[in-house]
């Protein structure tokens, strides 16, 4: 255990790994702590951190511990968690060669996605999402919306279920990485997906308007965004609207993914939402608890819950 300003490292078990090895995963959680966590991916890991004493803390020990894994990291990655959006920088590469592609792929319950630690802030797959990804691909939805693709995770986990996927995302960049993610699975992403770069906001009174329905709904908005015209969606002011939009293309039965990774918000903030959208729109459903994940501790990560449409 490795003590930081604020606390201690907690690094997850052997048996953790172990076992997300024999899923087919080697993108998930090593360790958390109070201003810090360290996420494999792949050969690689990230460490995003708040203060520079917990960084060195972890760099520290970080190759001692892998090691008890039986893992050696090719290349380790920094990332400052900042307290504004507008202070996000991409990964720098902390140790390792700094040579060549900064692109690399990972799998995920044998799905395998592609990240690049150069293309922004998020390298391309959010690991908390771990467990709602499988569930998704475990109800076999017919149709499915994902808002707020970015890389078209929940897409692709859907399509590999037979699935029909529309996913929207304002960057035509995100959905041409999610489009290779389809490929890189076998799957050919013009045959029955749909990719629209274009505000979630204006395309879901669209899809309203042609009477499409869907099964299956992933609302996972970011905290802050500005669309091309340059208006701002804030989720915590404009959340319940998503929400009431989202009904209006949800199917009898559907199950729609509620999810946010704002520090103000809580799981009740969002079935709160939910029940005020469910009543302006006179329908009734029942909420899903999201499923716990071995790597990641209980209260980090985004605040998830699963709502099922009458």
């Amino acid at each position: 255990m490795v003590e930081t300003a604020r606390g201690s490292i907690e690094w997850i078990s052997p048996g953790v790994w172990a076992g997300l090895a024999a899923d087919g995963t080697d993108a998930h959680r090593i360790a958390s702590g109070p201003e810090l966590w360290l996420e494999r991916f792949g050969a690689d890991v990230l460490l995003s951190h708040q203060t520079e004493p917990g960084r060195d803390a972890a760099l520290a020990e970080i190759e001692a511990r892998c090691a008890g894994y039986g893992y050696k990291p090719g290349r380790i990655f920094g990332k400052y968690l900042p307290q504004q959006a507008s202070e996000r920088g991409v990964p720098a590469l902390l140790r390792g060669e700094a040579g060549g592609a900064l692109e690399t792929e990972v799998r995920e319950a044998g799905v395998t996605y592609g990240l690049d630690f150069a293309g922004g802030y998020s390298a391309g797959l959010f690991i908390d999402q771990r467990a709602n990804r499988a569930r998704l691909r475990g109800w076999k939805p017919k149709r499915v919306l994902n808002t707020f693709a970015y890389t078209c995770s929940f897409s692709v986990v859907a399509a590999l279920a037979g699935a029909e996927t529309v996913s929207v995302d304002l960057s035509k960049r995100s959905l041409t990485r999610g489009e290779e993610n389809f490929a890189r699975n076998g799957l050919d992403p013009k045959a029955g997906h749909r990719f629209i770069a274009d505000d979630v906001l204006a395309v879901l009174p669209r899809l309203a308007r042609r009477g499409e329905k869907f099964d299956a709904i992933v609302l996972d908005p970011p905290t802050f965004s500005r669309n091309q015209a340059g208006a701002a969606f804030q989720v915590q002011r404009d959340f319940g609207q998503l929400v009431t939009l989202a009904l209006e293309v949800a199917a009898p039965g559907a199950r729609i993914l509620l999810s946010v990774n704002h520090s103000a918000m809580r799981v009740a903030d969002l079935e709160w939402a939910a029940r005020t959208a469910l009543k302006l729109a006179g329908r009734s459903g029942r909420f899903i608890p999201s499923a716990a994940l071995p790597d990641i501790p209980a209260g980090e990560g985004a605040k998830t819950v699963w709502l099922e449409v009458k």
